[in-house]
């Protein structure tokens, strides 16, 4: 199953059958169907559509552009159904049992739109194992962590339930990455941590499954005798539709987990450091706004950040919406979390650094790490800037993060690199 599902073959192959079933299913028929019930039919399913897109975008407050696959395949599912129920009278049996499947079809086609836009399943096998929750590749559990000891060539991912005794954040299961240097002794070196996060429609293994991390540090440790971060894939939204940009508010005590719940857990579990200079977060698009505004706030948790596509503070729309659904309608919270107000009121920082990395065609974010930067810079943060190939894509994120681990590895003081 390890067939792409961002192009190639398979995505036109299930095209090209989801179209053929319906012209099979609509079929040139009788005069009545071609001249009367068909139109209805197609006039029909148009106007469905039509009302349907209106609905998800009145209400479902998505502010991103929606691929077109998804209205033109949608529209296609909504007219096998309709040509099934106009012209189920008079239809032979197979023109009937065509019309489901095509529609399954169609409306996988419309899923993928939204897929290949932004890349979250990249393989076949990638959607199929996170919507059943099968295990990732070197996923050990808590229990077996003290039989790998030795010159292991790669890490381990555990999978862990982080108590929310501080915050009472509802939150799925996280994992944890150990770098090969972690199995070598029973006294645990003191490594420093990365907490991951990732985009608003989001689930903790996407960095593992979309991200490519899990592959991208281990080649690092195997350049630098072993050693890299410790990587911490948090939940910072509770629930794959989501949207706390990391604040807490009217959608659960997000920022409270990330900062009060998930260090001490880690430090105390996995011998972590508990320096704040060894302590990072990372995150793409909004989870890359999370790692700024993280830190900006709270150096004190998070001494340096990785902004991959992230924007320049959270939001849910326009202003006043934002301080409604993030912040209950509380303006001076909204102040608080805003990074640019933040870093305008901030005394200067000490020791303080963070990497802003985009891609080409990402203009909105290439502008907002520009503002974020060039604020950061005048206050005391050290920053590096890159902006690499892509659109705003997991693909994009994956690459930006592999061109910054060295560099974030080095502020982090990880053994072998030299800031």
């Amino acid at each position: 199953m390890n067939v792409s599902l961002l192009g190639g073959w398979f995505p036109w192959t299930v095209q090209a059958a989801a179209l053929a079933l319906f012209l099979a299913a609509l079929g040139w028929r009788d005069r009545a169907w071609r001249r009367r019930r068909g139109p209805i039919a197609l006039g029909a399913a148009l106007a469905l559509t039509a009302l349907a897109a209106a609905g998800v975008l009145t209400l479902s407050g998505i502010t991103d552009p929606v691929p077109f696959g998804v209205w033109l395949w949608g529209g296609v599912a909504v007219a096998a159904l309709s040509v099934l129920g106009f012209g189920w009278r008079g239809a032979r049996w197979w023109r009937r049992a065509l019309a489901p499947p095509a529609a399954l079809l169609a409306l996988f086609c419309a899923a993928n739109s939204v897929n290949a836009a932004t890349g979250y399943y990249p393989t076949l096998q990638d959607a199929v194992g996170e919507l059943t929750g099968q295990p990732l590749p070197q996923q050990v559990t808590l229990a077996e962590l003290g039989s790998i000891h030795g010159r292991t060539t790669t890490g381990r991912i555990v999978q862990v339930d982080i108590p929310d005794t501080a915050s009472g954040f509802a939150h799925r299961q996280e994992l944890v990455y150990l770098p090969p240097a972690w199995f070598r002794s029973q006294n645990r070196p003191k490594l420093p941590v990365l907490e991951m996060i990732g985009g608003e429609f989001a689930a903790p293994d996407n960095w593992v499954r979309s991200g490519n991390a899990v592959r991208t540090v281990d080649d690092f440790a195997a350049h630098h005798n072993g050693f890299a971060p410790i990587l911490v894939f948090v939940d910072a939204t509770g629930g794959f539709r989501v949207d706390t940009e990391c604040v807490d508010g009217p959608h659960g005590r997000a920022e409270s987990h990330l900062l009060k719940d998930v260090p001490p857990f880690v430090q105390k579990t996995f011998n972590a450091a508990t320096d704040p200079h060894r302590w990072g977060v990372a995150g793409w698009s909004m989870g890359g706004t999370c790692a700024v505004d993280l830190t900006v706030e709270h150096p004190d948790v998070f001494t340096h950040f990785g902004d991959f596509s992230g924007d320049r503070g959270p939001y849910i729309g326009d202003r006043d919406h934002t301080v409604q659904e993030l912040y209950g309608g509380d303006a001076a919270a909204w102040a608080a979390h805003d990074p640019l107000t933040v870093l305008a009121h901030h005394p200067r920082y000490q020791g303080v650094s963070g990497y802003f990395g985009q891609g080409d065609e990402e203009h909105a974010q290439i502008e907002s790490a520009r503002a974020l930067d060039a604020a950061a810079r005048k206050d005391g943060i050290r920053t590096t800037t890159a902006v690499g190939s892509g659109k705003h894509s997991w693909q994009t994120g994956a690459a930006a993060f592999a061109r910054a681990l060295p560099w974030l590895a080095q502020q982090l003081g990880v053994p072998g690199t030299r800031a």
